[in-house]
């Protein structure tokens, strides 16, 4: 029996890579699960923090380094827990996690970092020595809490509409049921 005779009409060759599933890393990434939106802020989110960081580390001398010890470990984890929750949403990890839990999280920990985040700038800004690389820090560290804050700012107008799209059915089986069984 010949290839020919084994390879029906419904069979297809296999053409090599440019074809079929992704491959290799491309396959563990989706990043559909965020809008487009909320994924550019995320992005901001770990660039910002990153550069605040790098610029920080820049800095040579201080005289009260207490504010600059504070930016750096909060520009730090800052950096590390958007890094945490992006490689959540855009890997296979969030199809093993629970997805409420997930954007839970993502809800608290983006308040958090971006109120501590605004509270470190704003100690750095007062206590720094006013060179240019304590500068850009601040300038990154205060653009890094704001698109922190704007994310946050934006689940919670997302929470409010979908709960305002869930009340109309609420106030529809109440009507219903204040309704006599017997009319």
């Amino acid at each position: 029996m010949e290839n020919g005779a084994v390879y029906r009409p419904t069979t297809e060759e296999n053409s090599g890579p440019a074809r079929g599933a992704r491959g290799g890393l491309a396959a563990c990434f989706n990043l559909s699960r965020l809008k487009l939106s909320r994924l550019v802020i995320k992005g901001l989110q770990l660039l910002l923090s990153l550069l605040a960081f790098i610029c920080e580390e820049v800095v040579s001398q201080c005289t009260l380094c207490g504010g600059l010890y504070f930016f750096e470990f909060v520009s730090c984890s800052a950096f590390l827990l958007c890094l945490l929750m992006l490689l959540v949403y855009c890997t296979p990890i969030y199809d093993r996690v629970d997805a409420k839990k997930v954007k839970y999280s993502d809800f608290y920990i983006t308040l958090g970092i971006g109120s501590v985040f605004l509270l470190a700038s704003i100690i750095f800004v007062s206590t720094h020595d006013n060179t240019s690389a304590e500068i850009a820090a601040t300038v990154f560290g205060f653009l890094a809490s704001v698109m922190f804050l704007l994310d946050f700012g934006i689940m919670v107008y997302e929470k409010i509409k979908e709960s305002q799209l869930r009340k109309p059915e609420a106030a529809t089986r109440i009507e219903t049921l204040t309704e006599p069984l017997n009319a």
